[in-house]
């Protein structure tokens, strides 16, 4: 359990850095940090649509973030591998083989 306290805090320090504005840091940026610890994929956990609307969330509110992601890497995937940790989900995820660049997948 502190393992996920502690990767929640550092994913949550990432987007800060990057967030654009107030809301960005102290709204958007908790919330993903949060919902990113969650089974699914993160876009559908924060109820988005899309992969392509979690990008544009993502561009519109940490945009320094956004511009060095990697298009073929998934943002859960790129988050965690910012902070040098594999996501709680990745693991147990049916989705794993398709998931460019994934270690576990191995």
């Amino acid at each position: 359990m502190r393992d996920l306290a502690l990767m929640e805090k550092e994913v949550l320090e990432l987007l800060q850095r990057h967030a654009n504005d107030a809301y960005a840091k102290d709204e958007l940026a908790p919330l993903i940090a949060k919902t990113s610890l969650k089974m699914g994929h993160l876009y559908s956990d924060l109820g988005l649509a899309s992969r392509e609307v979690m990008g544009k969330v993502m561009m519109k509110n940490f945009t320094s973030l956004a511009k060095i992601k990697p298009d073929d890497v998934r943002w859960k995937k790129y988050l965690y591998d910012c902070i040098g940790k594999t996501a709680p989900a990745c693991a147990t995820c049916n989705d794993i083989t398709n998931c460019f660049f994934c270690t576990l997948a191995s």
